[in-house]
């Protein structure tokens, strides 16, 4: 009876730790699901645009979509959630375009026409480099960061480091290992997990507005940690969390509310 405890017992472990290493390898392939676009490809907008590319010390080519409106009131430094390209994000733009903003999208490493090998700490310098684009052709006080889910991740960072003219989030997540216990709860993250993105501990350095929307029956970014990284602005500093209570993940553009809250928040010249 004994032998066949300590037999079962090593099966499960060795389940374990095989399900612990196929994590370790393959994490990149459920964090970054990357859609390739051929460098030809045409992109078809209604809207204004441009192709940027940025080249980097590493030997990484950025790519990215810039639309453009007549008399901008700023641009807008978008960073999009996981999966597709900007073939699917770059409609995003339009809801910004009518606002009056320009838009400045990007893809990461691996994304649409963006290349390069990847890592946590070269993602966030591909971020700053945008970010160093978008003030140079508009001045730092132009510029608005929007992260949306994973592009939360860079989106805090950012303006912890830097001084925009706000900082809107859409369903973000305080930190990644957040949404890895929530997806997948019996795992030791903190070890295996190489992309940790600690929001929280950037959004203590945040000095500019901070706008949240978030939905409370999301089911891939648990409500709690975009309450978590609210709860961590700090005090001195102007921020709104909006909270969707019949809102899920990706459909926060659909409600009437999200559309009137962010022409309100963009269109505001200066705050109270």
């Amino acid at each position: 009876m004994l032998l066949i405890l300590l037999a079962t017992l090593l099966v499960l472990a060795l389940l374990y730790g095989g399900v612990c290493a196929f994590y370790w390898l393959f994490q990149e392939r459920f964090i970054f699901v990357r859609f390739r676009v051929p460098q030809g490809h045409v992109f078809k907008f209604a809207q204004p645009f441009e192709e940027i590319f940025l080249d980097t010390d590493d030997g990484a080519r950025l790519h990215a979509l810039r639309f453009t409106v007549e008399k901008p009131h700023g641009v807008i430094l978008y960073f999009h959630g996981n999966t597709g390209s900007l073939r699917r994000w770059g409609k995003r733009a339009r809801r910004f375009i009518d606002l009056g903003y320009d838009v400045l999208m990007m893809d990461y490493r691996g994304y649409g026409k963006s290349r390069g090998a990847i890592s946590e700490t070269v993602l966030h310098a591909d971020a700053d480099k945008w970010y160093a684009h978008a003030v140079k052709l508009y001045g730092e006080e132009n510029v608005v960061v929007y992260g949306r889910s994973l592009g939360s991740g860079f989106a805090v960072p950012l303006a912890a480091t830097h001084a925009p003219k706000m900082l809107i989030l859409e369903s973000p997540f305080a930190s990644l290992l957040d949404i890895a216990s929530y997806q997948f709860p019996l795992l030791p993250y903190r070890w295996l997990l190489r992309y940790p993105m600690r929001s929280d501990k950037a959004m203590l350095r945040v000095k500019c507005p901070v706008y949240i929307f978030h939905g409370k029956r999301d089911p891939v970014v648990p409500y709690k940690s975009a309450l978590r990284l609210y709860s961590l602005v700090p005090s001195d500093t102007h921020r709104e969390m909006i909270t969707f209570a019949k809102g899920f993940h990706s459909d926060l553009g659909s409600f009437a509310r999200f559309q009137r809250r962010l022409a309100s928040i963009l269109r505001c010249p200066s705050l109270p």
